[in-house]
């Protein structure tokens, strides 16, 4: 919890705003645990119990509308850009497109209709990527000005990617953890007592090696999508992270000396 801590402190936020988050988490959770386990939705005594919160404090939260950040995967501007991405990687003159082109040649309207299934208006999303700095509109055209959907000039989107990513790899180590279901894959590489020029030089390499695997797995993930129906409900991510620092980190365990592997359960 250290890190989220931290991240709180920095935007400013206090001990009572942070007890309403894990407040209404705990009841989002109790719903969600006693739906699964009983097959119907809780009255208001049996989340107070479940959870130790008062009935008051739980029908205020009930009866409170929701304010959720984006989410992230659902983006009409990410999918467009990963397709674009693709795209350029398959031939790097598709860095460029025009906006909208005649008959079936390649454009920007064309990409943005695809990705996002005719629902959003490819000049939305044109307006979308050039606000993020993630495209360059000129002369009619349009031009790639990123390798990655990171949108760095939006607190709140970032924010929103802060939270898919670490839920989604918390929720496997979770569900190994539980035992309930199959083994997700879930592991890491730690090593202690190297220099910081190594640990660039190797955070460099992942860099290198992930951007081939990204590249491989937006295919898959791409031709699932085309031929997936309408009603498909599936959902994946796989993602990666580094993260390195000089001395002992006052957010890790005690540091052992030599690499290991961590994996909760293989997989």
């Amino acid at each position: 919890m250290r890190p989220l801590v931290k991240l709180a402190l920095a935007f400013g936020v206090k001990h009572a705003q942070l007890e309403a988050l894990l407040r209404d988490l705990l009841l989002d959770e109790a719903r969600r645990a006693w739906i699964e386990s009983k097959g119907s939705e809780p009255n208001i005594s049996q989340l107070s119990v479940t959870t130790g919160l008062n009935r008051k404090a739980v029908t205020a939260k009930v009866r409170e509308p929701e304010d959720p950040l984006p989410h992230t995967e659902m983006s009409a501007a990410s999918k467009t850009l990963t397709l674009w991405m693709q795209m350029f990687a398959d031939n790097p003159a598709r860095r460029s497109l025009p906006i909208v082109a005649e008959d079936d040649a390649p454009s920007f309207e064309a990409v943005a209709r695809h990705a996002s299934r005719g629902n959003v208006h490819h000049r939305a999303v044109l307006d979308e990527l050039v606000r993020l700095n993630m495209a360059v509109e000129h002369g009619g055209r349009v031009e790639l000005n990123a390798t990655a959907f990171v949108p760095a000039k939006d607190l709140k989107s970032m924010l929103a990617f802060i939270g898919d990513n670490t839920r989604d790899h918390l929720l496997a180590a979770v569900t190994n953890t539980l035992g309930a279901e199959p083994p997700l894959l879930e592991r890491s590489v730690f090593a202690g007592g190297i220099s910081l020029d190594d640990c660039e030089r190797i955070h460099q390499f992942v860099r290198e090696r992930w951007s081939e695997l990204h590249y491989q797995l937006t295919k898959e993930m791409t031709r699932a999508y085309d031929e997936a129906e309408e009603s498909a409900s599936g959902r994946i991510r796989v993602g990666i992270y580094t993260y390195y620092e000089n001395g002992a980190s006052e957010y890790a365990r005690e540091l052992p000396t030599a690499p290991s592997k961590r994996s909760r359960r293989k997989a």
